[in-house]
């Protein structure tokens, strides 16, 4: 029960107004002199407590500092003071939540208060608490409407929880107030903007277009490209909507002029290009020959008009067919080519989804290469001749065919020993092919080509990464990373390089080091919070510097951002691997480090902090450790709480936890919506809700999969275990559940037919893939079907007729190794012989020779390292 409040004197009133004002001027030093003054006198006054606790927080003293803030707050529950620092402490360590219902508690007591209702309202949207926000930011008006940033701030609020007739409402009613605006003036300009796009989500088309139009005419409006792009997609909207008005035809010229204005600022923009052929009823992405033939007219007469444009070109080469492809695609190869562009295969690629198109542009670039073998009256220019190998390199590779296209790369290496591109792709080739220790080799070649180019070293450190070798890998990452760092992959994670934390974290996934991956695909979640937060500031400044539709685009961003695929991976890698764990407990103990690693890891600490040591003069040092400690006592160390200190850096602890499953699904739930939309998050989410018996999660789980790729070979699998599941625990379950799980088990699958005959059947449907087929296996497997049947139809992959890839090949031997067949070791040997250009189905002899090769080379090349 809070004690009763202390009321301070007339002349102690002044000191607390004395101590507030110290505060707000960072004088941290003073203003806690003058709380012990005060403290002194009334021990118990709550908001001097409090203020000195929220002092000592700044000064580094937290834990102290906190202590004192929750005794100032049981000494004084109704003071906004005591509530404010409360809410700035939890603010601070990023408890929004728990910070705002601090903050609706001190407007309980001081409703008025300007400060705590404008910091209310951003936590609001922070949290996206909009109906909430939209009260905040009438109160912050009604106390000061003269200030524009406050009409802003209750039209966007109203925009962001849906009324935008309000929102409307508001940005008239400022205007009414203003007798005339700013010309030319960037911030009033992006106010109007935002009064367009909100007439504009509303319906009212020819309203907006009106006001679009005045507001430009008058120099109100000042972006040029955002009001050709208002007015053309307006335009284009009327006359869609409205094809029986009067006013269609001329929408529709208006519409047309403007798509084209905007092709006149950027002619490389494809979606303009779309858009214009849009607006006269040509849709690409559904064509008939009629509307194809009008396509590519248009698209040439863009061609002309734009000589240098490449996007006309690129959509014409899309839209073609047959022999107008041909004729379109040859001078547009030759060009290329003559020119020397090495991106040309990166822009047709694409194109190869369809088989003619891709046999056509082989053919032509063949026909170009023995064109110039031949023609030797006119030989043809060295450069020319040199990328079109190159090109025929990429396009064999890409194909699978892997042994042609390293024959071209040879010849074209004898041509041009010198072209650090011909490595790379070779590394790529070999990657591909299965050898990635070749692969590690020819990328080295090509980064000692150009040793500056900061791409061919990451390409090259990701090759290294890609083959299991992660300390070699940051040697290389060390020469552009900063100098002064602990170790290079500590400078990429505080650079939030998220392309090394996947790559870092895959390679220990694969060479088994789970502890060390598990700590990876942990920091890339710390990076996704890093970027949830970073959008704190923002909510005021965008509102005060009138910068709203960026800031639109932001929230939108930020509400999805756990849909990057980099996210998604990294919670799904990890997932696997606490599966892993809980199904396999000795794997964490395994990964223990021994004794004699343990204390050889502190004798090189030892020696390394020696080493340091003799490199310092002793009384620097003691100078320096004083000077530390009085900067220490009066510097401002802020509110935010700081970062803990990693007591487990190698995840040694981590791997040992009993809670696997609830890690995992832990770490699974992060992905909210964006998780129902990623067929391998929701696999995941069955294997872990499985194991968990959250039977109707796991039922959820393959409805959402199902949703997304029905045929999915592991979703086939995941059928199978459900169905055995639902039948092995009918008896141990509710009988609303058990409803529940054979309603969703029917509609994956019919009930008239066993599990065997459905793996049967998917299986005869989908008899030419190895996914498929190792799926399949995996189902017989599990159903209890014997080992020689379930071996005997993952040898069937090795047939020609089936599509084996490396990867496919990989998955199968790992999962005959995994089950203890008698045949892995058959398996090993005929995919050796039928990869002949692999490495990864070599013997594990064999296969640390090939590392070992790899690693002295490196070692060769550490002088060549040292010196760039």
């Amino acid at each position: 029960m809070a004690s009763q409040q202390v009321t301070l004197a007339q002349k102690d009133r002044k000191a607390f107004q004395d101590l507030l004002s110290c505060y707000e001027l960072k004088q941290l030093t003073r203003g806690r002199k003058v709380a012990d003054q005060i403290l002194k006198k009334y021990p118990d006054h709550g908001e001097t407590m409090c203020m000195k606790g929220l002092i000592l927080v700044h000064l580094g003293q937290r834990d102290e500092g906190i202590k004192l803030i929750r005794e100032g707050m049981r000494k004084d529950l109704t003071s906004h003071i005591c509530w404010h620092v409360w809410a700035l402490v939890q603010k601070g360590e990023h408890k929004y939540e728990e910070a705002l219902k601090s903050y609706m508690q001190a407007l309980r007591f001081d409703k008025d208060n300007f400060n705590i209702i404008r910091e209310t309202s951003v936590l609001q949207t922070q949290t996206r608490a909009y109906e909430s926000l939209v009260e905040s930011r009438v109160h912050m008006l009604r106390l000061r409407p003269s200030v524009r940033a406050h009409w802003v701030g209750l039209a966007v609020a109203y925009q962001l929880s849906g009324n935008l007739v309000e929102a409307k409402r508001v940005l008239e009613h400022f205007q009414n107030l203003l007798r005339e605006g700013p010309v030319n003036d960037a911030e009033y300009s992006e106010f109007l903007l935002f009064h367009v796009h909100v007439l504009e989500d509303l319906g009212h088309l020819q309203d907006a277009l009106a006001f679009l139009d005045k507001k430009s005419k008058d120099r109100y409006i000042v972006d040029r490209t955002a009001t050709h792009t208002f007015r053309a997609r307006i335009l284009s909207k009327l006359k869609n909507t409205n094809k029986g008005s009067p006013q269609a035809a001329e929408w529709n010229t208006r519409a047309e002029s403007e798509w084209r204005a905007l092709l006149d600022l950027n002619p490389e923009c494809s979606d303009y290009y779309r858009a214009v052929l849009a607006n006269q009823g040509i849709d690409l992405d559904d064509l008939d020959e009629e509307s194809r033939t009008k396509a590519l007219e248009l698209l040439s007469d863009f061609s002309v008009h734009f000589p240098k444009a490449y996007a006309p070109r690129q959509l014409a080469l899309t839209v073609a067919q047959d022999d107008k492809f041909r004729e379109l695609v040859q001078p547009y190869i030759e060009m290329a080519l003559s020119k020397g562009i090495p991106s040309l295969f990166s822009d047709l690629k694409k194109l190869y989804g369809n088989p003619f198109k891709c046999q056509a542009i082989e053919e032509i670039v063949e026909d170009i290469r023995a064109s110039s073998l031949v023609d030797q009256a006119s030989p043809p220019e060295p450069a020319e001749y040199l990328w079109t190998l190159y090109f025929l390199a990429q396009h064999y590779s890409f194909l699978g065919r892997h042994q042609k296209a390293l024959e071209i790369l040879n010849l074209a290496v004898e041509h041009t020993p010198t072209l650090p591109e011909l490595y790379m792709t070779r590394a790529k080739l070999l990657k591909r092919a299965g050898d990635p220790y070749g692969a590690v080799r020819s990328m080295d070649e090509a980064r000692k080509l150009d040793g500056q180019d900061r791409f061919i070293n990451t390409k090259s450190g990701k090759y290294r990464l890609r083959a299991g070798m992660v300390d070699e890998a940051e040697e290389i990452f060390g020469l552009f990373t900063r100098k002064g760092a602990a170790t290079p992959g500590a400078d990429l994670t505080e650079m939030q390089a998220l392309h090394y934390l996947v790559e870092v974290g895959d390679a220990y996934r694969r060479i088994g080091k789970l502890n060390l991956a598990l700590k990876k695909y942990y920091a890339i979640q710390k990076v996704f919070e890093a970027f949830r937060e970073d959008q704190y500031d923002f909510h005021q400044y965008s509102i005060r510097k009138t910068i709203l539709l960026p800031y639109f685009d932001m929230l939108k961003w930020e509400d999805e951002v756990h849909s990057h695929p980099t996210y998604v991976h990294a919670v799904v890698s990890a997932a696997r691997i606490w599966i892993e764990l809980h199904d396999d407990p000795s794997l964490g103990k395994s990964l223990q480090p021994s004794s004699e690693t343990t204390d050889a890891s502190k004798k090189a600490l030892s020696k390394a902090k020696k080493a340091a040591h003799r490199g310092n003069d002793p009384s620097q040092e003691s100078q320096d450790a004083a000077n530390k400690k009085v900067s220490n006592q009066s510097e401002d160390k802020g509110l935010d709480a700081p970062i803990p200190k990693d007591e487990d850096p190698d995840g040694v602890k981590m791997v040992l936890a009993d809670d696997t499953l609830e890690r995992a699904a832990k770490f699974l739930a992060t992905l909210k919506e964006s998780g129902k939309r990623n067929i391998d998050a929701c696999l995941a989410n069955f294997d872990v809700a499985t194991r968990r018996k959250k039977y109707l999660q796991a039922a959820r789980a393959l409805v959402h999969a199902h949703a997304l790729n029905a045929q999915h070979p592991e979703l086939h699998l995941r059928v199978v275990q459900f169905g055995k599941t639902v039948s092995s625990v009918s008896d141990s379950i509710a009988r609303s559940v058990k409803s529940v799980l054979h309603e969703t088990l029917t509609a994956l699958k019919s009930e008239e037919i066993s599990l065997d005959v459905f793996t049967s059947q998917y299986l005869q449907s989908h008899s030419t893939s190895p996914s498929a087929i190792l799926a399949c296996a995996q189902a017989y497997e599990f159903l209890g079907n014997p080992a020689e049947d379930v071996e005997s139809l993952l040898f069937t992959t090795l047939k020609d007729n089936i599509g084996l890839s490396v990867e496919d090949a990989l998955r199968i031997l790992s999962y005959l190794q995994r089950v203890k067949s008698t045949r892995a070791e058959e398996f090993r040997i005929a995919c050796d012989n039928k990869f002949e250009l692999s490495t990864v189905f070599k013997s594990s002899d064999e296969q640390a020779a090939l590392r070992q090769q790899c690693l002295l080379d490196e070692k060769e090349d550490c002088d060549d390292v040292e010196t760039l």
